[in-house]
């Protein structure tokens, strides 16, 4: 069948109108709100032309208007699509240019750069500024408060569970793709995390799904959750917000722009939190020593009302999960292995129950395939790469029909997603995550790719060839770092001084943390990059 997530909403705005359904700092955004602010919004697409498969781009920090914007969307069936808000403006308009969008809704604080590239994206209609500051002064942008006062709510209309979902994500070459899904398949997905623990089938209709969320409410009381990450990703936007807002619950954002684990835990006591969703290492770490220090303080956090830590996107280290144990014994730790492109594996941690790191629970429909499409046998220490099936397989990428045949494909009648991820599968069935089998770069939840950075460091006029790769980092997971050539004709330059450089081209994440200059970067005799040996000299030039 598949329901749709505006229905839904709709659904719940109506039953829980005075429930709140957004918390930011000391701003509570109603239910009722939330939905005839969203509805005013979807109005101001259809007055510009906007509709079925029209798109909105979002470059915003975590803020209710975010979540609204996105709901305006769903209303009125136009795809939302997530914008990084680190991006740059090459990347910032590659991605509004690949993604069509038509309108885009911005921060006063990123304005600067939708200034720069707005005369390159001539498809652009409706410029909307949401201030976080002093306005951006762009060509053309409406202030929000004007926008949806100008409109009536826009009235419900019939949706379909056709209507195409999307979101970008980092693609195999460095740049941004569109991952597209049925919004009904992908509704039903995400309803399946309370229909599987309660026992019973598939909601049928919105009633139910409504009705079911009346009887949480009043048996636990509203569910509330934080996103500690950013919205911008499919980890914050759909674990932390979506699915929380599928029982009418509360999600709060957190005001800070970085994350601050102290500022989380006061949200966490303040509101009586149930549910935090994070990325991996980089969040729990710092959630582990924040727990530490105010426990040594003599005066601890009340973490009594978390029931659930969710992580996906990143490497849970079972150290870390042992630490936050200590200090939370209550709560579980739900392990995700997933991607923009499907869920594949879990695996649940409790204080008594740490489980191993990357060691994963396949789901039902995961399978591990060797480099002849057939299935890894338990056991065999064979290395394969992780597929899932069902009906939540993307539609496929947007605009790039040879990657979606390599990364969704069928075998033997079954279709499946192929994110890149390779593993062991072990005698019990379970999965050992081994990584990525690109050279793509992960630290702190961020996918970064080599080529995009080592493209942009040859830009540098004083050098010749380089090579990016990660390293181990606690804080980050890995790292960014690099090995460089000079030019010829170039005596010398300081890696600080390239790194400097490449700082205004590529969003920071993606900048190198080190760069060690050498006489050659290695690379085989066809030209291929050789990147263990790579590793190996800039090892053995900084001492790691």
């Amino acid at each position: 069948m598949g329901l749709h997530f505006a229905d839904i909403f709709e659904g719940h705005s109506a039953a829980f109108p005075q429930e709140t359904a957004v918390s930011y700092g000391d701003r509570d955004v109603s239910w009722g709100e939330f939905d005839s602010t969203s509805a005013r919004l979807a109005s101001a697409y259809s007055a510009v032309g906007m509709g079925l498969d029209s798109k909105v781009g979002m470059f915003m920090y975590n803020c209710p208007e975010y979540l609204m914007t996105q709901y305006a969307a769903f209303k009125s069936r136009v795809t939302p699509v997530n914008v990084n808000y680190r991006y740059l403006d090459d990347e910032l308009w590659y991605l509004l240019d690949n993604s069509d969008c038509e309108a885009v809704v911005f921060h006063s604080s990123l304005g600067d750069r939708i200034g720069r590239v707005r005369e390159r994206l001539p498809k652009l209609k409706l410029l909307i500024e949401v201030p976080d500051g002093p306005s951006a002064n762009v060509p053309g942008a409406r202030q929000w408060a004007d926008v949806i006062a100008a409109h009536e709510p826009a009235p419900s209309q019939r949706r379909e569970p056709s209507d195409v979902y999307m979101l970008y994500t980092g693609g195999t070459t460095g740049m941004p793709k569109g991952v597209m899904y049925e919004t009904g398949p992908f509704t039903d997905g995400f309803l399946g995390f309370y229909t599987g623990p309660m026992g019973r089938g598939p909601f049928e209709s919105v009633d139910e799904v409504v009705g079911t969320a009346t009887v949480v409410h009043q048996a636990m009381g509203q569910p509330v959750a934080i996103p500690a990450c950013p919205l911008m990703h499919g980890t914050g936007v759909w674990l932390g917000a979506l699915l929380p807002h599928l029982m009418a619950g509360k999600v709060v954002l957190l005001e800070g722009r970085s994350f601050d684990a102290h500022e989380m835990f006061r949200a966490i006591e303040r509101h009586r939190v149930a549910t935090l969703v994070i990325v991996g290492d980089a969040f729990a770490r710092p959630m582990m020593n924040a727990l530490r220090e105010k426990a040594d303080s003599g005066t601890p956090y009340d973490t009594s009302s978390v029931t659930t830590i969710v992580s996906t996107g990143a490497m849970f280290s079972a150290d870390v999960k042992a630490g936050i144990f200590e200090h939370m014994p209550g709560a579980m730790v739900m392990d995700i292995l997933g991607s923009s492109e499907g869920g594949m594996a879990q695996t649940v941690a409790t204080k008594d129950n740490v489980n191993t790191t990357a060691k994963f629970g396949a789901m039902p429909n995961t399978k591990v395939f060797g480099p002849d499409d057939e299935e890894v046998v338990p056991g065999s220490g064979q290395t394969g790469i992780v597929a899932v099936s069902g009906p939540n397989v993307p539609l496929g990428y947007y605009k790039d029909p040879e990657k979606s045949a390599r990364t969704f494909r069928e075998i033997k009648g079954v279709r499946y997603s192929f994110p890149g991820d390779m593993a062991i599968v072990e005698a019990d069935g379970t999965i050992t995550l081994l990584g990525r089998g690109s050279n793509c770069i992960n630290t702190a939840g961020e996918k970064v790719f080599p080529e995009e950075v080592e493209e942009a460091v040859k830009t540098h006029e004083s050098i010749a060839d380089c090579l990016v790769f990660g390293v181990t980092d606690e804080k980050y997971g890995q790292r960014v770092v690099g090995v460089a050539s000079l030019a010829n004709g170039v005596e010398s330059v300081s890696g600080d001084a390239v790194i400097a450089y490449t700082k205004g081209r590529l969003s920071s994440y993606k900048v190198p943390k080190e760069l060690v200059i050498l006489e050659t970067v290695p690379r085989a005799p066809n030209g291929k990059a050789d990147y263990k040996t790579a590793k190996e000299l800039f090892e053995k030039a900084t001492g790691g």
